[in-house]
Order: structure tokens, then sequence, then C-alpha cells
């Protein structure tokens, strides 16, 4: 099972990695907001699969704070975001 654990955190690692160089390098601001987004949800399966491999779940909440500040993020940047109006 050990495996399986750490080929988890190498994919996790590699998404990040990807997430961090499009936000460094996005053309757009929208592209690196939506980095961000990604690079949340790496976190929030970066902290479940601490708490699968320790069997505590007492970080349970921190996923519901990274979840809710995900989709604020999202929807305060759709909304404000300077797009095409029609």
């Amino acid at each position: 099972m050990t495996a399986v654990y750490l080929v988890t955190v190498g994919l996790l690692g590699c998404g990040a990695a990807a997430a961090l160089w499009r936000v460094g390098r996005g053309p757009s601001m929208l592209d690196r907001a939506v980095a961000l987004d990604v690079l949340t949800s790496l976190a929030m399966c970066g902290v479940g699969l601490f708490a699968v491999v320790t069997d505590d779940y007492s970080d349970l909440p921190v996923l519901q704070v990274l979840s809710l500040l995900g989709f604020v993020g999202s929807v305060s940047l759709a909304r404000f975001f300077p797009g095409r109006s029609r």
C-alpha cells in the first residue's frame, strides 16, 4: 500500500508543479486564476491523502475551509472579471 501512496504523492507533486508553472507563465490573468484554483484542489487532495495515510481524520475541517475558499475565489473572479458583455 505504501507504493500507492508514493505514486499518489508524486502525481500530486507533478500537478502542483504544472499549476505553478501556469501561474508564473500564464498569458492572461484568467489562466493564473484557474491555476490557483487547481492548486487549491490539489491541496485538498493532499490533505485528504494525509488523513488517509495517518488514519487521523481530525484535519477534515481544513478540507471544508479549502473548498469554501476555492468556491468563493472562483465565484468572485467570475463576478468581477472584465469579460465580454453582449
